[in-house]
């Protein structure tokens, strides 16, 4: 067993981390509880696109105009946007989307530029030779303006048909214990077949449905990543502060143990120290 020195320095050391880690999930926990509430504001607010979206969509003969975003060709090229921590400690959350992205690439037989966002995605993909076109650096707080860069490089890309399909990878938020890595393809636009409109409503659109549409269909696109994005990010702090939770409760755990062990030798060592005094008092009465 450890000397008592020892065992104290090791439960100095177990202490300061379940400080770190503890003060750590405090963080994760505020940053988490404002995030989900982007993430429930911002599915209504695609929700809602998303009916407009199909609505339209269903109205307008695709044959009739001319509209880019909506355009089918065949796919020679894909852009991949990968959405990703800036830093680690959120459990399995980065492995999961990593090892998800990189089964989609090598299943795929077109090839995939990829733009990243966040640090782990793009060295992940880096070390195993990927081309990253971009890396963007978004803080805990995004707006819409932040990822605004990141829609228009797509939705210009596939214009000038530099790709003909846009997909996104991020981790979606189911809830706090559980995070799903997806991907999800977002140009073209494909209309919603399961959505809950009701076709029996005759809307009016001004000046025209054409381009009411033309109009809406840049809009859904950055609407998609922004979600992406709040998505990824609520899953992040979401995440982190279970990791942390968790290291704290084993960190605290382990403080016990080693507590427990402290006791032990210290019980060990005053039992010598008397059986030595026994000994030598023993030892003089016989004298």
């Amino acid at each position: 067993m450890p000397s008592t020195k020892e065992l104290r320095a090791r439960i100095r050391s177990v202490t300061n981390t379940a400080k770190v880690t503890g003060a750590m999930q405090l963080i994760a926990a505020s940053k988490m509880r404002r995030a989900q509430e982007q993430v429930s504001k911002g599915k209504e607010y695609s929700k809602t696109l998303n009916k407009l979206l199909s609505t339209l969509s269903s109205s307008v003969d695709s044959t009739e105009v001319n509209i880019p975003l909506l355009e089918k060709r065949e796919v020679k090229n894909k852009l991949l946007i990968m959405i990703t921590p800036e830093r680690g400690l959120a459990g399995a959350l980065i492995g999961n989307i990593n090892r998800k992205v990189i089964g989609s690439i090598n299943n795929s037989k077109e090839p995939y530029k990829v733009l990243s966002i966040g640090k782990k995605g793009s060295r992940f993909l880096a070390s195993r030779g990927f081309e990253i076109i971009d890396q963007i650096v978004i803080n805990d707080r995004p707006e819409l303006s932040d990822t605004l860069n990141v829609s228009e490089l797509a939705i210009d890309g596939f214009i000038k048909e530099n790709w003909d399909q846009v997909d996104i990878a991020f981790s979606e938020y189911i809830s706090t214990t559980s995070q799903k890595p997806t991907i999800r393809t977002v140009l073209p636009i494909t209309s919603d077949e399961e959505s809950d409109v009701n076709s029996n409503v005759d809307y009016i659109y001004e000046p025209s449905s054409q381009e009411v549409l033309r109009e809406i269909t840049p809009k859904y696109i950055r609407s998609q990543i922004f979600q992406s994005v709040l998505e990824a990010f609520a899953s992040e702090h979401s995440a982190r502060m279970v990791a942390m939770q968790n290291a704290t409760d084993n960190a605290n755990e382990l403080i016990d143990i080693l507590t427990l062990d402290l006791n032990k030798a210290r019980q060990e060592t005053i039992t010598a120290e008397l059986l030595d005094l026994i000994g030598g008092i023993s030892a003089l009465e016989e004298r």
